[in-house]
């Protein structure tokens, strides 16, 4: 496996039969069948969506999918443009906060019809007191319509929160945290623009494992098998760095500073208590200190609370 640096969605492209760039801050990514699943609750949803939107605004509308990507969050957060709209959402009760974005345009493009107007090019400005209820009570009814599209996967409960207008100001996820971006062609009259659904990664994917259905050829399960045998041979062989230590001690840094060889630093270890072997700063086993020949060793013994359970279990 090789790393490369992370690339724009779209350009990475296998050459010649040489090995797939691996990106190590997207370990897991979403199989040909998972983004099937999620492209046909997606296209039920612009569907409805759109004939939602003709209906409510009266103008000829069309919601399209495009595209189906994962991305880091950060990565989403950077393409947006500023200002927009954004909507914070739960889809109860799966975990995390949903994001739902259009352009400001087009959002006052649907006020401007929902008010009886014409249309056109509208104002770059934040929503009137009398403007917000109408684009939440739009967008709550949006959201009824993505729990139809999602009825054959999950049955969800979306609920709106707050809207934004910032994406620098939103902290629904951590940068690094894996993302799936669902991109609409979104068409309000004469108004066009790109809509988004951000999904977190953690949330949807145990719900698109739990829809597999996959009947592999014998030679398909062959070749998983073998990949299996061979990823575990090579991590069982890969070296590992272990340490068998003490328990730490607290010293000040003039005490520090001044050690010269020779000088004696107490440890405070107990002679009954078995060291510690860790990897990582991950203990995974307990020693005692000993010697093998000419060369230190430790002899791998039972952890102090299995000690202590097996004598309270011989009384």
């Amino acid at each position: 496996m090789t790393s490369t640096a992370a690339r724009p969605p779209g350009k990475m492209s296998r050459r010649g039969g040489g090995p797939t760039p691996y990106d190590f801050r997207r370990p897991i990514k979403l199989s040909r069948e998972h983004v099937r699943t999620l492209q046909i609750c997606f296209e039920t949803y612009a569907r409805s969506c759109g004939n939602l939107l003709t209906t409510r605004l009266r103008v000829v509308s069309s919601v399209t999918l495009g595209s189906i990507e994962q991305l880091n969050y950060d990565e989403y957060v950077s393409s947006l443009a500023n200002p927009t709209v954004i909507a914070m959402i739960s889809l109860d009760p799966l975990s995390g906060t949903v994001l739902m974005e259009l352009s400001s345009s087009a959002a006052m493009t649907a006020i401007d019809h929902m008010l009886g107007g014409p249309g056109g090019p509208q104002p770059e400005r934040p929503l009137t007191e009398v403007e917000m209820p109408l684009l939440r009570g739009l967008l709550e009814r949006m959201l009824g319509e993505l729990r139809y599209g999602f009825e054959t996967l999950v049955d969800i409960s979306p609920k709106l929160r707050e809207i934004e207008y910032n994406a620098q100001f939103l902290r629904a996820h951590q940068p690094s945290d894996a993302v799936v971006i669902a991109s609409f062609e979104m068409k309000i009259g004469t108004e066009e623009c790109v809509a988004s659904i951000c999904l977190p990664f953690n949330t949807i994917l145990p719900v698109l494992e739990k829809q597999e259905h996959i009947e592999l050829s014998a030679a398909e399960r062959m070749i998983r098998e073998g990949a299996a045998r061979n990823l575990t041979a090579g991590l069982s062989a890969a070296p590992i760095d272990v340490a068998v230590r003490f328990q730490p001690i607290r010293m000040r840094t003039d005490d520090i500073v001044d050690l010269r060889p020779g000088d004696v630093v107490p440890l405070g270890h107990p002679t009954s208590l078995p060291l510690e072997v860790t990897v990582n700063e991950t203990v995974f086993a307990h020693a005692v200190p000993g010697n093998q020949g000419t060369r230190l060793a430790c002899l791998v013994v039972p952890s102090p609370s299995e000690a202590k359970s097996k004598e309270v279990g011989r009384r």
